[in-house]
């Protein structure tokens, strides 16, 4: 089967789209650009690339030609220039659906997050709500998955985690009260998405995929720092030093170590979708554990932040 990925260079849309080269499958990778220090997913039998962003539903019905799927991983954490949440999530969402139902393409898989609602007071959330509800109300066939922290390699999870350990001597928790996390393989997920695109399973369905262990973020830091020969000083820390934080972050690093739509997301704690939905079937819950060998398999090469993180070093 043919398969169209958008966000097909980044961290997930590599991923599936190895899995799905390793399984006989064809795999169009649909960005604007890609990640020049992870390009082994360019290299694939079967998986090629389409230049494109979501603003044109012409040019993405010619990449979903074919196809009889599509697994929408485009996504922001924050916003710069153009590039807004009403942009990417909503409107492009929108031309996704669009160019889904032009190309005459089989089924649509969203990739969302778990607790985006609406009428929360972020527009992060709000938008990935939006692009659900376009979704469910699409008339198409489609599978909503509703993700928590994912992490393995090429992640941001543990790729800054494991950095800012190498730089800084202590890690800050999201409030005074340290909040729970479910980490997610990004292993599990992508055979969540290949039963979904590939095996037809979840039809109309909005599902919540967490990871099978829930712990305290700083338990987290603490794992990861197991991994890497460091034992960080857990310090609980009021959120509005972390948005405060996340302001300089998101004005001087190419990637910010945290965002502000992260601090919300960390700030309660990710253990549970909002609204409630459907459960996964028991085959294909996740059960890959945060383990010692799991966090080394996902890590990048060790190393602290640098001057070549900031953006006035671009």
């Amino acid at each position: 089967m043919r398969i169209a990925i958008t966000g097909g260079t980044g961290f997930v849309g590599r991923h599936l789209a190895k899995a799905l080269s390793a399984g006989g499958h064809e795999a169009v990778l649909i960005a604007r650009g890609f990640d020049r220090r992870d390009t082994t997913a360019l290299n694939l039998p079967n998986v090629s690339f389409f230049p494109a962003d979501l603003a044109s539903v012409p040019e993405l019905a010619r990449a979903f030609a074919g196809c009889g799927g599509v697994a929408h991983c485009a996504g922001i954490n924050r916003e710069a220039g153009q590039q807004t949440y009403k942009r990417v999530h909503v409107a492009g969402t929108q031309n996704v659906v669009e160019a889904a139902r032009i190309a005459g393409v089989g089924k649509v898989a969203l990739l969302s997050f778990l607790r985006a609602r609406p009428n929360c007071g972020s527009g992060y959330h709000e938008s990935k709500w939006a692009a659900e509800e376009i979704v469910r109300g699409s008339g198409l066939d489609y599978t909503i998955l509703k993700a928590g922290v994912i992490y393995g390699r090429g992640d941001h999870m543990l790729d800054h985690l494991s950095h800012a350990l190498f730089t800084f001597p202590v890690f800050a928790t999201v409030g005074f009260k340290d909040k729970l996390v479910r980490p997610l393989a990004i292993e599990d997920l992508v055979k969540i998405l290949e039963a979904v695109l590939i095996g037809g399973r979840l039809s109309r369905e909005t599902v919540g995929v967490m990871g099978p262990e829930a712990i305290p973020l700083g338990e987290a830091a603490r794992r990861v720092g197991s991994a890497i020969g460091k034992r960080p000083l857990i310090m609980p820390t009021p959120v509005w030093f972390h948005y405060a934080l996340a302001v300089v972050l998101e004005a001087t690093m190419k990637i910010p170590l945290v965002s502000r739509a992260q601090v919300r997301i960390l700030s309660e704690g990710i253990i549970e979708a909002l609204p409630v939905c459907s459960s996964l079937p028991t085959d294909l819950l996740p059960d890959t554990p945060f383990s010692d060998n799991q966090i080394r398999a996902g890590l990048p090469e060790a190393s602290a932040f640098g001057a070549e993180d900031l953006k006035c070093c671009m």
